[in-house]
């Protein structure tokens, strides 16, 4: 398995809540309507607590400003998602994909990468 991570800064025209609203009650069911063509296995979002929350432990590790959320999309392999690129309507997914993401993430603030997981605890 491979994953996607991806770090969601919100547009700055959005509060926190709106972006967080957005991101699950419109986005979340668009990638869900997807998620066959595309062949993500799992899509799981993180949202992120105000920020008084992060605060302490920001300071405590001198953290640059948290992010709104986190969205976390696996794949079967790296092989599979190149694959996808060759597929029309896996392109037609992901295009559509984008063009909503444009909506409510500021996607050059938001950072994303392949990885694959290794688990210590659990």
């Amino acid at each position: 398995m491979i994953k996607l991570t991806f770090c969601l800064v919100r547009l700055p025209h959005l509060t926190r809540a709106a972006f967080q609203d957005y991101w699950f009650k419109t986005h979340a069911p668009l990638v869900a309507s997807v998620a066959k063509t595309l062949q993500i296995r799992r899509y799981v979002q993180t949202h992120s607590q105000p920020a008084a929350a992060n605060a302490a432990i920001r300071a405590s590790r001198e953290a640059p400003p948290e992010f709104d959320g986190v969205a976390e999309l696996w794949f079967d392999s790296l092989e599979a998602v190149i694959a996808n690129g060759q597929r029309p309507e896996a392109q037609a997914a992901g295009a559509l994909l984008l063009e909503d993401e444009r909506k409510f993430i500021d996607l050059p603030k938001s950072p994303l990468w392949w990885g694959e997981e290794r688990v210590v605890v659990g």
